[in-house]
């Protein structure tokens, strides 16, 4: 008889943290340590629960890429021992941490499982319980004696995204992120459904874990009558290490010169230019086009259908590894861990 596999759980902060005091009404911090007494339902799980916690809890408007290293340390110090990782977080950025670990833990071979809630875990209505037992249940999945899932993924409403492909796109509904060019992974009701096509192949090769991040980077969201002086004045200044554009369509902007101009200067200085669409849905085609053939002719790199939360966590991961421009381009537009088609 195998040994049932054991899952960390490791509680950041967040609204599924969260517990009514039905005396005063208000919120107080959930003790995951009486996790099995306030959840029976986990004993039905044929797995092993362990729990951590941040030694602070915050709300996840002030996860930073320090707080990113400090979750990979917990997951590498527990890699051996542990089967499986799930990542209570809150909902607001969930899919950059989600996408910044998928960059920082290469090779991985055992989920890492994210997931949280619209409501705290001790309302009436709650949507934490089904996330949180369900996150725990794949993760808990085996097959050959091995993790079944073995990648960065996002769970929420019934549906396990790929981290790296998941946007958070309502503040109000339960079914709160999308992973709008990529299915999911799993999909909950009476039984779970595994797209084993979908999936990441399995690794036989040892963890690395990459801590250096470079979070110097200039989002640019373009709008019909974009203030000249002002991009201007950011562009100009090269103090940060990479530029992402978040360009009309099929990835078009305006091709007045002036624009082109700043963006060539920084080019030929070797800041890279990545191209992404403001679209929910679609890709990057540049040179469909003329309004986007100019920054095809330019080196500007194709973000192809990366999310925002993507594109942003995959420049900081490849800015640290201080690469040529050419080599940084090829890379870019690489599917690494899933990230783009």
């Amino acid at each position: 008889m195998s040994k049932q596999p054991k899952i960390l759980l490791i509680y950041t902060g967040g609204t599924i943290g969260m517990i009514k005091d039905f005396e005063t009404g208000a919120l107080k911090a959930f003790d995951f340590k009486d996790l099995l007494e306030k959840i029976p339902e986990l004993r039905l799980l044929e797995c092993e629960i362990e729990t951590t916690s941040f030694e602070q809890p915050i709300d996840s408007s002030n996860m930073n890429p320090d707080l990113w290293v400090d979750l990979c340390n917990i997951i590498e110090s527990n890699y051996d021992r542990c089967d499986g990782f799930v990542i209570l977080h809150g909902s607001d950025t969930m899919s950059y941490t989600a996408s910044a670990l998928s960059f920082m833990l290469e090779n991985l071979s055992k989920p890492v499982i994210f997931t949280g809630s619209q409501l705290p875990i001790g309302d009436l209505r709650t949507d934490a319980k089904e996330n949180l037992i369900t996150a725990i249940q794949i993760a808990a999945l085996r097959k050959r004696n091995r993790s079944y899932i073995t990648e960065v993924g996002l769970y929420f409403e019934y549906k396990l995204y790929r981290g790296n492909r998941s946007s958070k796109i309502s503040a109000e509904h339960f079914e709160a992120f999308k992973s709008p060019n990529y299915p999911p992974l799993v999909t909950s009701g009476v039984h779970l459904t595994i797209e084993d096509e979908k999936l990441l192949p399995y690794k036989r090769k040892k963890l690395i874990v990459h801590r250096e991040l470079k979070t110097d980077i200039m989002v640019v969201h373009l709008y019909p009558g974009i203030s000249q002086k002002m991009l201007t004045s950011l562009l100009n200044n090269h103090e940060f290490s990479g530029v992402i554009l978040l360009t009309f369509g099929s990835g078009n902007s305006t091709t007045s010169p002036w624009f082109i101009e700043l963006l060539k200067k920084n080019i030929q200085i070797g800041i890279p230019v990545v191209n992404i669409t403001q679209c929910t849905w679609g890709s990057v085609q540049m040179g469909n086009y003329e309004t986007s053939t100019g920054l095809k002719n330019l080196g500007v790199i194709s973000g192809k259908d990366l999310t925002i939360e993507a594109a942003i966590t995959k420049m900081m991961y490849l800015n640290s590894q201080n690469l040529s421009p050419k080599v940084f381009k090829t890379i870019f537009e690489t599917s690494l861990r899933g990230e783009m088609s």
